[in-house]
């Protein structure tokens, strides 16, 4: 019998499931659109429900084609959930969701953040390690009760905390997740109390705590196919730290960049940052919390350069792999500042609080390559106001590693060479997926009787 682990990557654009072998080679990639719904005003949402049918479509797409491959007697011996953070599900009392998942970019909840009470306002930052804003979970949970959510009873959970409930495991809060929710101290790795009795929820809104990799049973529900029945369950904790797993040992003075709908620049760290120097960085939206490696924590820097990256592209009619790859070579033919005079084209949106796509073109002439090569040039500017900002706190960095869909691009990897040193790309087409495996392929490791 073939026995595969499998990692599972809830991502903001796709739902991507790797599969692998005893020695860590991979065997498979699947992916399918991640089941969000569109509405006004960038509003965006996705039903539990959407979810588990997505998460039942991927599973039998790779259970038909494992079959194929390995045999009808294969089997995956586990399964690790990775995906994005601030996102999630809550249940009522009954374990049954009673709201939709809403997307960690959907604009609601400003009128909740200046509703905050003063106290909580002042300290968020240094005692979350995140800033204030309405991308954090508790900002949306604070929406959805302010809009007749009745959280008496109810709890959380983290989108790859709900798939692994799905699947048939148990109910966890998985650190990293958690730190992404604003309700986590940073110091002491409890909830915040203040902040609960605010959003009118006791400390067992949240699950038990459990560090990532933490076996959470076996693959129970009634809807898998038999090479998945069984499987032992675990969360692999947040996509970008999960990303950054996948390549073995990672120094410290590395920066690992993820290129997806975010670009996220991580650091990792033995010990978090004071108090004082997380409400520092939390003014440059840089977030400073706990990695999905026990002891350790990172220091996340984000801006939403994919985001505008793809709507350039769907600007210009690029809406598949080849038109992307015709652009990316007219973009290296020209010089990394482009062929127009400054200031012809101008970009802005890729802050990490932005995410709107403005141009401003000032002169005729201006073809695609050319707001690409904008589009570039102003995400290495936002780029470039982070990392300074890190590097007041931490010693720099001396190398960087591109991983993520956008990292493959030609152009992506000379302009992020202008303002990152050491520049290397990585070889594996999925990292979060593939260190989610990392992360199953652990719980199948024999544990030691010394």
């Amino acid at each position: 019998m073939s026995t595969l682990v499998a990692g599972l990557d809830l991502g903001s654009t796709g739902v991507k499931m790797l599969v692998a072998d005893e020695q860590g080679a991979e065997v498979l990639i699947r992916q399918l659109p991640t089941p969000w719904v569109a509405g006004p005003g960038g509003t965006t949402t996705m039903t539990a429900a959407d979810l588990v049918g997505t998460l039942r479509e991927l599973v039998a797409l790779v259970d038909s084609d494992l079959r194929e491959l390995r045999g009808d007697d294969v089997r995956i011996g586990a399964l690790a959930v990775s995906g994005m953070g601030e996102s999630g599900v809550v249940l009522g009392p009954d374990g049954e969701p009673i709201a939709p998942a809403i997307a960690w970019f959907d604009p609601r909840g400003a009128e909740q953040v200046d509703a905050l009470p003063a106290r909580i306002r002042d300290e968020f930052a240094g005692r979350t390690g995140l800033p204030l804003g309405v991308q954090v979970s508790v900002v949306k949970l604070l929406h959805l009760r302010d809009t007749g959510l009745d959280l008496a009873g109810a709890r959380w959970l983290n989108l790859p905390e709900f798939a692994v409930a799905a699947l048939g495991g148990e109910l966890a809060a998985e650190y990293s997740l958690s730190s992404r929710t604003g309700l986590l101290d940073q110091d002491t790795g409890a909830p915040w109390p203040e902040l609960l009795d605010h959003l009118g929820v006791t400390p067992d809104f949240l699950p038990p705590f459990v560090d990532a990799g933490t076996p959470l049973g076996d693959a129970s529900a009634d809807w898998l196919p038999a090479s998945f029945a069984g499987a032992r369950l675990t969360v692999a904790g947040h996509d970008h730290l999960v990303s950054a797993v996948s390549t073995g040992e990672f120094p410290d003075d590395r920066y690992h960049v993820s290129m997806g709908t975010a670009e996220v620049l991580l650091r990792v760290l033995d010990a978090p940052l004071p108090f004082d120097a997380r409400a520092r960085l939390a003014e440059w939206l840089i977030n400073c919390v706990r990695h999905v490696v026990p002891g350790k924590w990172v220091l996340v820097a984000g801006v939403k350069t994919g985001l505008i990256m793809r709507r350039a592209l769907q600007l210009v009619g690029v809406n598949d792999r080849a038109g992307r790859d015709a652009l990316d070579a007219a973009v290296m033919e020209q010089p990394y500042e482009g062929v127009l005079q400054q200031g012809d084209v101008e970009v802005t949106g890729a802050r990490n609080d932005d995410g709107v796509l403005r141009l401003v073109v000032r002169a005729d002439g201006a073809g695609p390559a050319d707001l690409f090569g904008a589009v570039l040039r102003h995400g290495n500017d936002e780029l470039a106001l982070l990392v300074s900002a890190m590097d007041a706190e931490v010693p720099p960095a001396t190398s960087a590693l591109l991983t993520g869909g956008w990292a493959s691009m030609r152009s992506v990897q000379r302009a992020r060479s202008e303002v990152l040193a050491g520049v290397r790309v990585s070889d594996r087409s999925q990292d979060t997926a593939y260190g989610a495996a990392v992360f199953a392929s652990r719980l199948l490791a024999p544990t030691s009787t010394a």
